[in-house]
């Protein structure tokens, strides 16, 4: 998810836009009725995605029709393209495209070979991490030094893991139920920084996937490396079942490793960003929700993000069928290299910063269309009280959940404006049985589930218009 693309520069002299976004016609100041049974609203919009919703068939179409859509590739033009075709079928008029940087990665062909020393090459199953470094297509060998705790990192001397290639086994901590919690408690830890690991003159980092599975599936981690980096090490995952038995070897015997990696930079070049809306009747003040457009390059993107694509398309589509008059404008973007980089979230949010523009909320939807438990809310604790005083109207629906604090995905960084921000809250326990992973497909998806998260995310959306 290869082609040479020129690099073109991200600034020239102001943000570059693929197109400049269309004229909005003068806002037409009309009266909007200000009392609503709003369990008759709620009802509604339940009744109209739950037997017309096309968010399954449409997300069927991004994941089997277009496939892998990483960054910098046909594959993501090819969404990029659908995208807009989708949002016009449901009667969007206001559609433009918002040029993002976007790193050219190309994974190429890679291998990873273990041996004991009285044993043969074996082959085990592995990802390279997002944007590493390669091996330059050479083979690259070295001896595995098992470290599961910083305590052992630290604890080792100056030149121990020189020339080592350090593995290190850490699981999901399965006592934490929230498995989002989890993920990013493990993610976090400087064990998995090729950085960190590099320092310690080690030449290339293994790490366990980062996930809930007990399969041999590896699942894919972006590397971050320092400014400051004078080697950058090649990063790779492995399955859970690989990991568990190369730990068993190296309690007892040496165990050689043998890895090939061609993965390779070639720049930048851009991705846009797409953006489509529904002008508001009474201001212009933007309610704005969006999921990740781009997926791995090795799988469909079916939980990660497609399911968010697709619940975003269904909730204009509900405004429009069911005439709902919206009081601010209601904007939808699908962000470009969320993967591997992140930059179609910081553009929009400078977009928003330049321009100046007023918004008033942010939705982000990126857990895997399970069924929707409620909303995690980043935000003041007036705005959060307002919001708790709209339980009731939701817990019909299976969605309760308003004491989670933190939305982190591409809605982040409206953060520094101040901008109130929400994340759908879904049943995380097998999101990361799939994450970042090959299985990661469209059998994957309930239907149901799928159009009940975009249930609460259009009930969502019409509170806040018609209260903020």
């Amino acid at each position: 998810m290869k082609k040479i693309f020129i690099i073109i520069p991200l600034f020239l002299g102001g943000f570059l836009f693929s197109q400049k976004k269309p004229l909005k016609k003068p806002v037409k100041k009309t009266a909007v009725g200000e009392k609503f049974n709003y369990h008759d609203e709620f009802k509604k919009i339940s009744d109209e995605i739950m037997t017309n919703g096309t968010a399954y068939e449409n997300l069927g179409q991004l994941t089997k029709g277009i496939g892998p859509r990483f960054s910098a590739t046909p594959g993501y033009m090819r969404a990029v393209d659908w995208a807009e075709k989708k949002l016009k079928e449901i009667g969007i008029d206001m559609i433009w495209k918002m040029e993002a940087k976007a790193p050219v990665w190309i994974r190429g062909k890679e291998s990873l070979q273990i041996k004991t020393a009285n044993g043969d090459w074996k082959n085990i199953r592995m990802l390279s991490f997002g944007n590493s470094e390669g091996t330059g297509g050479k083979d690259l060998t070295g001896e595995i030094v098992l470290i599961n705790s910083t305590s052992e990192l630290n604890a080792m001397s100056v030149g121990q893991l020189k020339d080592k290639i350090v593995f290190v086994n850490l699981p999901m901590d399965p006592k934490i139920i929230n498995t989002s919690d989890s993920y990013l408690i493990t993610a976090k830890s400087k064990l998995i920084s090729a950085s960190v690991i590099a320092k310690t003159g080690a030449k290339a980092l293994i790490i366990r996937s980062l996930t809930t599975a007990s399969d041999d599936t590896p699942h894919a981690k972006m590397v971050y490396y320092e400014p400051d980096d004078r080697i950058r090490i090649p990063a790779l995952s492995i399955g859970v079942k690989s990991a568990d038995e190369l730990e068993k070897l190296l309690k007892n015997q040496k165990v050689t490793a043998k890895l090939n990696m061609t993965a390779q930079s070639k720049g930048d070049t851009t991705n846009p960003n797409i953006i489509a809306e529904i002008q508001g009747k009474k201001d212009s003040k933007v309610i704005v929700l969006g999921a990740q457009l781009d997926s791995w390059d090795f799988g469909e993107g079916a939980i990660d993000d497609g399911t968010g694509v697709a619940q975003c398309i269904e909730v204009l589509r509900t405004f429009k069928a069911l005439d709902l008059e919206n009081n601010h404008t209601i904007r939808v973007v699908f962000y470009a290299n969320s993967e591997n980089g992140g930059q179609g979230r910081e553009m929009y949010a400078a977009y928003v910063k330049k321009k100046d523009e007023k918004h008033i909320f942010a939705l982000g939807t990126d857990a895997g269309g399970y069924s929707p438990r409620g909303f995690s809310l980043d935000m003041s604790p007036q705005r959060r009280k307002q919001i708790f005083e709209w339980k009731n109207y939701f817990l019909p629906y299976g969605v309760y959940d308003f004491d989670q604090t933190e939305a982190i995905q591409d809605i982040s960084p409206l953060k520094k404006m101040d901008i109130p921000l929400a994340e759908l809250v879904v049943d995380t326990q097998r999101y990361f049985d799939y994450h970042h992973s090959e299985q990661d497909t469209f059998d994957k998806v309930n239907k149901r589930e799928l159009l009940l998260g975009a249930v609460a995310m259009t009930q969502m959306i019409f509170m806040i218009d018609k209260n903020w």
